[in-house]
């Protein structure tokens, strides 16, 4: 911290009784009134120096002792008391801490240039330019202090202005010393924004290390890191705009985390849908970099513990930056442009091909992603079934490798919505596909008490012809299960059920295939899905098949029989490859 030593006199100001005086063996002569306090003083060094003073005192008859009342004196009595120790010659330390209200009372006084020769305003603006500009931390320090005193005369008098090009200036110098970005936290949004707006013009700075300034003010000024218990205020609302709009508009120059936590920041603010659906925009190019908890946005509604519609839009974005225009050139350009070497095409088909991959590969993280928030949002039970279904299948079938997640947020959203009637089950369980359900989840299913018994008649399906699709012998079916399918064959008049009942038996496979004149299995599999789709059952039905299923659910609880078949299943497997 630099200082600078006016005068050389001792302090001899002192209090009586609530006034202000200085000693002297001349009576003083002059009142002068600053805020409550009261001071004694005398004309002469005052008026030499104080333009102002000169002014007001002009005014008074001749030997009247009147009070001058300064109502409007800026910078408070410690920078007036500064402004007449000067005046009379007494030592005073000016320093970054009190150079900015001291300056504004001088200029409030006029102790410039045309009262007296080197007077006050002139040294204060050498020391400013010469000592406080030049140093970090003695800058920060008088820009924040033109907020505290008078900061529309700090703005006219050039003050603020000169310490935000300096803040500025010296960031742009040194790009990566990273303490710049701790120490602007504390500035005020509207002096942040100012050197913010100066240091990303200059080009200079990369565009993470702005971020990474933008997160660390964000979580200095937002409602980022509590748990919503602050009360929302204008200031904070304008600090999130203002963060908006300092954004690099770089890809990748803030994470996908520290958007979505400005997202719900701005979602607890009740912030202008636009800048909502910027924050979104901007994560969703990202998403594939975030994780559940990061998706897991408040809701301000009171309907539901989230906010689904915000994630919507995040998706739509996500989904729409795949839909690139093709990379084939135009005819006009094929015919203008040389021919390239083959090592030259063939980079660029790697570029490209590598380029598609990257983006396949961000499609599936953000369809394993989706089913970990579809299994965090269906535990809601004031969440609708019809927003859990648009969220479901938003996400490209090609990007579910499998439906064991999805398997998992439909029996979590049966289990927190036991009011859901028939027809909405099955309208739940119509995004499930039989044929990408894992093991596991296949024999979670056939004991699952929630689903409806179509969808277990299914399962039981695909896993019989899964089997007979690998070229292997199926394995005969129970015969408590045949005698559950039979029923269901009988009751539901459903060939694909009949079929199913029929497989293991000593009718050769292909056989099945010939009666319902179907060539391939999967034909077969449409034709179920078809019929399985349009049937309707009445109660009387399902409850025959309820206490019919109950059994196949004990039998499939029994650890050996399914182990036996599977164990089956891959030595068939091997000795079919080692034939081969």
């Amino acid at each position: 911290m630099k200082f600078m030593k006016l005068g050389n006199r001792p302090d001899s100001f002192f209090t009586t009784e609530a006034i202000r005086s200085v000693s002297s063996e001349v009576s003083t002569d002059l009142k002068i009134q600053v805020q409550k306090s009261l001071y004694h003083l005398h004309r002469f060094p005052l008026l030499s120096k104080c333009l102002r003073l000169q002014q007001l005192c002009s005014e008074l008859s001749a030997g009247e002792v009147a009070v001058v009342r300064l109502s409007e004196f800026p910078g408070g009595v410690e920078a007036f008391e500064v402004c007449a120790k000067f005046c009379y010659g007494i030592t005073v330390t000016l320093s970054a801490f009190n150079i900015v209200p001291v300056w504004c009372g001088a200029h409030y006084l006029g102790m410039s240039e045309d009262a007296d020769r080197g007077n006050l305003l002139g040294k204060l603006d050498v020391f400013f330019r010469s000592c406080i500009l030049r140093r970090w931390k003695d800058t920060l320090v008088a820009l924040q202090s033109t907020r505290q005193h008078a900061p529309a005369l700090c703005e006219e008098l050039g003050v603020t202005g000169r310490c935000v090009d300096a803040v500025a200036t010296a960031v742009i110098a040194n790009p990566l010393t990273t303490r710049w970005a701790n120490d602007l936290s504390e500035l005020c949004v509207d002096h942040y924004w100012r050197v913010m707006v100066s240091v990303k013009s200059a080009g200079i700075v990369p565009a993470k290390l702005v971020g990474e300034a933008l997160r660390l003010y964000a979580h200095r000024w937002l409602p980022i890191d509590d748990d919503g218990g602050r009360d929302a205020t204008a200031k904070q609302k304008q600090v999130m705009e203002k963060i908006t709009s300092l954004l690099p508009p770089e890809k990748g120059s803030v994470s996908c985390s520290f958007l979505l936590e400005l997202l719900k920041a701005a979602n607890f603010l009740q912030a202008p849908a636009p800048l909502k659906l910027e924050l979104a925009r901007r994560a969703g190019l990202q998403l594939e970099e975030a994780t559940v908890d990061d998706l897991l946005i408040p809701s301000n509604s009171g309907d539901t513990l989230y906010d689904v519609d915000l994630l919507m839009s995040i998706l739509d974005e996500f989904l729409l930056q795949g839909q690139s225009p093709t990379t084939t050139p135009p005819r006009e350009k094929l015919k203008c442009e040389r021919r390239r070497s083959r090592s030259a095409e063939k980079a660029d088909f790697e570029g490209r091909r590598s380029s598609s991959s990257a983006s396949h590969s961000s499609k599936l993280r953000v369809a394993k992603l989706i089913d970990g928030y579809l299994q965090e949002i269906a535990k809601d039970k004031n969440l609708t079934m019809e927003k859990l279904i648009a969220v479901a299948e938003a996400v490209p079938d090609f990007a579910r490798v499998d439906h064991h997640d999805l398997y998992r947020v439909v029996d979590i959203f049966l289990r927190s919505h036991p009011e859901l009637d028939k027809n909405a089950r099955k309208q739940l369980c119509r995004m499930l596909d039989c044929k990408k359900l894992s093991v596991e989840a296949c024999m979670e299913a056939a004991q699952n008490e929630l689903l409806p018994l179509r969808v277990v008649v299914q399962v039981l399906f695909f896993e019989q012809s899964r089997a007979a699709m690998s070229g292997c012998q199926v394995a005969e079916l129970p015969g408590n299960i045949k005698a559950l399918l039979a029923k269901t064959a009988e009751d539901e008049d459903d060939e694909a059920v009949k079929k199913l009942h029929h497989i293991g038996t000593d009718t050769p496979l292909e056989e099945h295939w010939r009666i319902s004149r179907l060539k391939c299995p999967t034909a077969k599999f449409e034709t179920l899905k078809m019929k399985l789709a349009e049937e309707e059952e009445d109660d009387n039905e399902i409850a025959l098949l309820r206490s019919a299923s109950s059994r196949l659910r004990a039998l499939c609880s029994l650890p050996k029989k399914p182990k036996r078949i599977i164990s089956k299943f891959l030595a068939m497997n091997r000795r079919a490859s080692q034939r081969q």
